[in-house]
């Protein structure tokens, strides 16, 4: 086999890696204490969730009723394109949203204010029942729309160790004679160190809500803590509506920036892309590890350059890491088969094509189609 250009290597390895897919949200009902009301959960976990063991950060939503189909298909799509990791997302769904997502209470809005409740159900019941449900890790991202995004704003500047990033989408910078840009300029004078992620976006609001966009974003700018990482985007082509889909989507690559590997860095080998993942896992808190695909397409990439033994170390490394992956199997399979040793070959074209038939692999008669070969030989 030829050796192949970085990103012909990635499209090859795309189209034989296991299935992604969105995996339809569940749904239940948490009995709130705090607010003294049930509250429906939408959750939407990754499509491989139940076939494996790992542990995935989690999206908080506000509207979740609202942003959950776009928003799924967006985690799914970045994913799966190596920007962010796979999330598990959770959608909050309103009983009234202009108490729970109102940082104070408003004459003209009679019944607002009840931000701070709100956050302690997330904080003391929500978060920890999403932990005991579902395998989680400790990175937590929270978004939230119009008055959402208002909200969020509440959160990062009231309970920043809460959640690791911030999407704000057109916040209600009017909100009490303009209470987020006041809020900003108290936080950020006391504030001089802070190791998290606020990603903002305005729609064409115009007017008071443009202008307090844009001084909020000069008060971040003027003395920004050590270790924020921040960004505001302005999308004049989006109104107040439509602005949600795209502000997740760089929201999500803002949280987890520096995710992908660059091609000269996939281009080093496997040393190189250890030592990348070793890096992003001090800065995201949690481990990560070489994605199965990317591991899968270095041991093709060292396969091709005629160098066997790294080969199938790589591919020992992904079955160590993903057993219940059946692709792993077949790949490992293929360079003992090209290293002449199709007696080792054959046992793990049989387990890949095992695991292929219990978790319906589209690749399944592939595997099958290798078995057969195999065991045909001498």
């Amino acid at each position: 086999m030829r050796r192949m250009h970085y990103a012909a290597l990635l499209a090859l390895a795309l189209l034989s890696a296991p299935a992604y897919g969105q995996a339809a949200p569940g749904r239940f009902t948490l009995k709130s204490a705090v607010l003294g009301e049930e509250r429906a959960l939408l959750v939407r976990v990754p499509a491989n969730y139940e076939r494996g063991s790992e542990r995935y950060p989690v999206l908080y939503m506000t509207d979740g009723d609202a942003h959950m189909g776009h928003t799924s298909a967006t985690v799914e799509f970045l994913a799966r394109n190596g920007r962010i990791p796979e999330l598990i997302v959770v959608g909050i769904t309103n009983t009234n949203r202009r108490r729970d997502l109102t940082p104070t209470g408003v004459e003209a809005f009679p019944g607002s204010g009840g931000a701070d409740k709100f956050l302690k159900f997330i904080e003391t019941e929500l978060i920890p029942e999403v932990e005991r449900r579902y395998r989680t890790q400790s990175y937590r991202i929270f978004a939230g729309h119009s008055l959402g995004g208002l909200n969020t704003l509440h959160a990062f500047f009231s309970r920043p160790e809460l959640f690791n990033a911030y999407i704000a989408v057109s916040p209600t910078m009017t909100w009490d004679q303009g209470l987020p840009v006041k809020r900003a300029e108290e936080f950020f004078k006391a504030r001089k160190e802070l190791d998290r992620t606020l990603f903002l976006a305005m729609a064409d609001e115009g007017g008071e809500m443009l202008a307090g966009f844009n001084r909020l974003k000069e008060v971040i700018a003027k003395s920004p803590p050590r270790g924020l990482v921040w960004e505001a985007m302005l999308m004049e082509d989006e109104d107040h509506g439509s602005v949600v889909l795209r502000s997740h989507y760089f929201g999500l690559r803002k949280a987890f920036d520096g995710w992908r590997v660059p091609p000269e860095t996939a281009a080093g080998g496997l040393p190189a892309v250890e030592a990348h993942y070793q890096q992003l896992s001090r800065r995201v808190g949690f481990p990560v590890l070489v994605p199965e695909l990317l591991m899968n397409q270095i041991g093709y990439q060292l396969l091709g350059a005629g160098k066997t033994d790294e080969a199938i170390a790589a591919f020992k490394t992904n079955i160590e890491r993903y057993p219940k992956s059946a692709n792993v199997y077949d790949s490992l399979a293929e360079g003992y088969e090209k290293s002449g040793r199709p007696e080792l070959a054959r046992p793990n074209y049989e387990k890949a094509y095992q695991l292929g038939r219990e978790n319906n692999d589209p690749n399944v008669e592939l595997y099958k189609a290798n078995l057969d070969r195999v065991a045909g030989k001498k």
